[in-house]
């Protein structure tokens, strides 16, 4: 019988070891996780204005790094956290205690089961969908006010890796046991990913909010800004998206009296805002990018479960990284087919 080289089993002994380790630290440091991907995100958002300030403007790595940094916090994470607080101030409370959405639903649920003879929802059910549906949001929203920690590390890292510049993505890259080609693949389709969905993904529902917040302002909605930020975050799911705030809108107006406006709001969401998105994201798609929407559906998903609101963007990254490793891996070690 011949024995295994002595080489060989210190080779596997070192791997072994190696991978113990880093699955250790790993799952001591996975509530960091999406400190490491915003971090991440928003190096690749800041590159190319940090290289301008650094090579173009002569500025000190360190002081366009912090300057980059301190705008991000103005533009992203001040309108954002303040965005939030809104949400949790005004959206859990409505859902909490107002009766309006769901004596609507119930009316419209009623007048099915009259007219088909068959029972769709009862009241047990209608009440549980309601505690579902305050349980959830309080959940994400207490994920999101909880990532103060989060935040300061994700800044941190971010300054690193700003300040280490290309010397930290190089020495990532050449962990890589990928040839040459294959790595400038890796490495272009990465930030192509990260750039379609930081920036694309939230473009297309800022605009599908916009248009949407148009239709509720014409149908007498009240507080019209308030549901065209819970549209914006709600467009970031495909196919549904927006129709899950102008649908329970429009029967809440149908509920109220309003059967015009009603009407109106919900052919205008159908017709209007759903268009606004295909085109949309056609456009974008020419521009920077575009990302599945399976992708989406389930970035999202699993994203809100894990990081709460940050997820939305997180989510979608996080599976478009797996599909772009397993292309990467075809590409190192198989072929394609060729049909």
């Amino acid at each position: 019988m011949e024995k295994i080289p002595n080489s060989i089993i210190r080779q596997v002994f070192h791997l072994a070891l190696v991978v113990l380790i880093g699955g250790l630290l790993f799952w001591e440091l996975r509530g960091f996780l999406p400190s490491f991907l915003g971090a991440y995100t928003l190096y690749i958002l800041m590159r190319k204005p940090f290289i301008w300030l650094h090579a173009r403007k002569n500025w000190p790595k360190p002081l366009a790094a912090i300057v980059l940094m301190l705008a991000s916090i103005v533009v992203i994470v001040l309108p954002l956290n303040s965005v939030l607080r809104m949400l949790s101030a005004r959206i859990i409370p409505k859902i909490n205690n107002s009766n309006d959405i769901w004596g609507a639903v119930e009316q419209f649920v009623h007048e099915l089961e009259a007219r088909y003879q068959v029972e769709i929802l009862t009241q047990e059910h209608i009440g549980n969908l309601g505690d579902f549906i305050l349980r959830e949001s309080s959940h994400l929203l207490g994920v999101t006010f909880n990532s103060v920690g989060l935040l300061a590390i994700t800044y941190f890292l971010l300054y690193f890796l700003l300040s280490g510049g290309s010397r930290i993505e190089n020495a990532f890259t050449s962990w890589l046991p990928l040839k040459l080609k294959n790595l400038n693949y890796f490495r272009d389709h990465l930030n192509k990913l990260v750039y379609a969905n930081a920036i694309g993904i939230p473009l297309v529902s800022l605009f599908q909010s916009v248009v949407a917040a148009i239709g509720y302002w014409i149908a007498g909605v009240d507080d019209p800004f308030m549901w065209f930020i819970v549209t914006f975050f709600a467009s970031f799911i495909p196919v549904l998206g927006a129709m899950v705030v102008y649908v329970p809108l429009s029967l809440m107006l149908f509920y109220n009296g309003a059967q015009a406006y009603a009407i109106f709001l919900l052919v205008y969401g159908l017709a209007v805002v759903g268009s606004v998105d295909n085109l949309f994201r056609m456009f974008l798609q020419k521009r920077i990018g575009d990302t599945h929407p399976l992708i989406t559906i389930f970035g999202v998903l699993a994203g809100l479960k894990l990081f709460g609101f940050v997820g939305l963007i997180f989510g979608p990254i996080l599976i478009s990284l797996m599909l772009l490793l397993s292309d990467v891996y075809i590409k190192e070690y198989g072929e394609y087919s060729s049909k």
